[in-house]
């Protein structure tokens, strides 16, 4: 028969929660465990997590900090001594800590750490290059010419915008890791589930996509065994005049202002000529900035995303089924990837010219 403990200690219901993670146990098991025998207000699920945290984290000790008649042992000075250290080692770890101080135990390494010096571990990022000082001045100067634009014009500035840019589409694009999710009962076993790696097909095509605040434009596939010239890039651009006369009625008279990258074919003479005989505007977009193209950063993420996980056999239904994507987004989808300039070219000054992320 079951047998029930009142009013455990805290030194004990810690150490049973250390014993039972240690042999394997997730946290929701180990509340569901010790409820049974400690009563359901012995510990919350949310505490046995973090407790759980801890010992992963390499706490061993299950008292309080610093209980009464204890000399505490993170004097300012040992304090000092742990911060001098870690700015040393970036990369630390609490056992190396532990190692360099060996008068304290790792938990109380780990509260210093967290705690008293309020450090947090954190992923490096991917950027796509280290800018040098002057494609930072760039950027800042297309930042303030944007912004100053915007605050003139308001929301008829972004009406006038009109962006697109080349991407790759394979055939099999790999699920990403947040794809694979799957919802798991919390009594469920606590083996995760399983990608295996493969080798993914080479084909793939290249999509070309203009696009504005009221949706796609024009979207076109670039034969295989050709590439993107100043000549066939001008032929798009008029392809892509005729589309917006027929979608967008009273735009070209209204004015456009062209955001597309900074690659030869789009700053060849030749399109610039052609542009300029269009009396478009073209806005300076600096070198090595894919956080500050609308395509790469909202439409183009969202659609790698949707391609995850899919196969397709062919040319035509990958083609098919990219340009069916596009057709479904709806309004505010495009509305809102044109509305996120404003506040990454404001979190651009902000950073002082580093990449934005969102």
């Amino acid at each position: 028969m079951l047998r029930k403990i009142e009013s455990p200690a805290k030194c004990e219901s810690r150490s049973v929660i250390r014993f039972l993670h240690a042999e394997g146990s997730n946290a929701a098991e180990i509340h569901r465990r010790t409820s049974k025998v400690y009563g359901e207000t012995f510990m919350s699920d949310s505490k046995v997590r973090k407790w759980c945290r801890n010992f992963d984290a390499g706490r061993t000790d299950v008292h309080d900090a610093g209980g009464q008649g204890r000399k505490p042992v993170s004097t300012d000075d040992l304090v000092q001594r742990v911060d001098q250290a870690i700015r040393g080692n970036r990369g630390f770890t609490i056992s190396g800590l532990s190692n360099l101080f060996p008068e304290i135990s790792r938990s109380a390494l780990y509260t210093i750490v967290s705690e008293r010096l309020e450090y947090r571990k954190l992923c490096a990022r991917w950027v796509p290059k280290m800018l040098p000082d002057h494609h930072k001045t760039q950027r800042m100067g297309a930042t303030l010419t944007f912004l100053q634009r915007y605050h003139h014009d308001g929301d008829e500035f972004l009406d006038k915008i009109v962006t697109g840019d080349e991407t790759w589409v394979h055939y099999e694009t790999e699920e990403t890791k947040e794809q694979s999710k799957q919802w798991m009962h919390s009594h469920s076993p606590s083996r995760k589930p399983v990608m295996f790696k493969r080798t993914f097909s080479t084909k793939k095509c290249m999509a070309t996509v203009f696009w504005d605040r009221k949706g796609v434009l024009l979207v076109e596939f670039m034969p295989r065994g050709t590439t993107i010239t100043a000549a066939s890039y001008s032929k798009t651009l008029q392809r892509l005049r005729r589309a917006i006369q027929n979608k967008r009625r009273g735009m070209l008279s209204s004015g456009i202002v062209l955001l597309h990258g900074n690659a030869r074919p789009h700053t060849a003479v030749a399109t610039t000529i052609l542009l300029q005989r269009f009396g478009w505007e073209v806005f300076d977009h600096p070198p090595y900035s894919p956080d500050l193209a609308p395509s790469a950063f909202h439409l183009f993420a969202h659609m790698k995303r949707w391609l995850g996980g899919q196969i397709f056999a062919t040319d035509n239904e990958l083609q098919t089924s990219v340009q069916n994507w596009l057709k479904t987004q709806a309004a505010a989808f495009d509305d809102e990837g044109i509305g996120k300039l404003v506040p990454r070219y404001d979190k651009y000054i902000n950073r002082n010219g580093d990449y934005v992320e969102k």
